[in-house]
């Protein structure tokens, strides 16, 4: 379905944010090519999905697990670099990889494009195709397609390997948007009693409450902070029971503007800035396997 483009929706998502600017090491994304193909592959060979590594014969050390914690993409550069100052275009061998996930590699493929002056999005919600019968928490990368007026959904993680594993059936340059729900869909079909809130989530995390923190994460990411997938703040803090009905409202219409054309950016942009439900504040709360911190994020 195309879409107006509106010059200045696009300029706004092809302009690099706080997580997506190259910073001190920018120069390493000069004269990566720009076709989506080549350039998910190029992702595909710096980065390790932390989750995946076993199935590819590798034994994180718990060093290298860090690395999920890293946000912006002028972080995951330095690391790149100091692991291995070779071109981007050469893909590393897996122990010399940076260790991410989902979100990891759809920020950076987003960072890529955006440096480009392509306009481009992380987006966070659920995938369908990981386990049978399940919506998996999970993040995309969007890109505007001037020849055909429209975002695509590029699925940047599932390299061959993957794709034979999940025994993958779709193009992952263009994931259809049943296979991949932003989290807006998802709680819009929950909350009309279309799907189960439990087929949901991620391992024992499932329900109502997890696709209310994805929606708040993707009405952040379509406000380009694009934050990790355990990171929490303002709406997304309550208990269900602590939730109002004025908040199930507010939810519902953010969850329109979320999957609207580009005609609902200034509404949505303008939901995120006027209510701190939404807004990122400086300091947010994140909850790894080691417990709750609060982290200060780069301004």
């Amino acid at each position: 379905m195309s879409e107006l483009a509106d010059p200045s929706v696009l300029s706004y998502y092809a302009q690099p944010d706080v997580m997506t600017r190259g910073g001190g090491d920018a120069d390493l994304l000069d004269g990566l090519p720009r076709e989506p193909a080549a350039l998910c592959e190029v992702v595909q060979g710096l980065l390790l999905h932390q989750h995946w590594a076993p199935a590819y014969g590798v034994t994180l050390s718990e060093e290298r697990k860090q690395q999920v914690q890293i946000r912006p993409v002028s972080e995951m550069l330095r690391c790149i670099r100091a692991i291995d100052d070779r071109p981007l275009t050469d893909a590393r061998p897996l122990e010399r990889r940076l260790i991410g996930n989902c979100r990891h590699f759809s920020t950076f493929l987003c960072g890529i494009l955006r440096h480009q002056g392509v306009a481009a999005r992380a987006r966070c919600g659920f995938g369908a195709y990981f386990v049978g019968g399940s919506f998996e928490d999970h993040w995309v990368c969007e890109y505007w397609n001037t020849a055909q007026s429209r975002w695509v959904l590029v699925d940047a993680q599932l390299d061959a390997l993957q794709r034979a594993a999940l025994k993958t059936s779709f193009d992952v340059l263009d994931v259809p948007r049943d296979q991949f729900l932003v989290a807006g869909e998802a709680w819009q079909r929950c909350r009309r009693g279309a799907a189960d809130p439990q087929r949901f989530g991620i391992f024992d995390m499932r329900g109502m409450w997890f696709i209310r923190g994805n929606v708040v994460r993707d009405l952040a990411a379509l406000n380009r902070i694009e934050l990790l997938p355990w990171d929490a703040w303002g709406l997304m803090s309550k208990t269900e029971g602590d939730v109002s009905p004025e908040d199930l409202a507010a939810l519902d219409r953010v969850a329109v503007l979320t999957l609207g054309d580009n005609g609902a950016v200034t509404e949505l942009r303008s939901t995120y800035e006027g209510d701190a439900r939404w807004r990122v504040p400086k300091v947010i709360r994140s909850y790894t396997e080691t417990g709750e911190r609060l982290v200060a994020l780069p301004q």
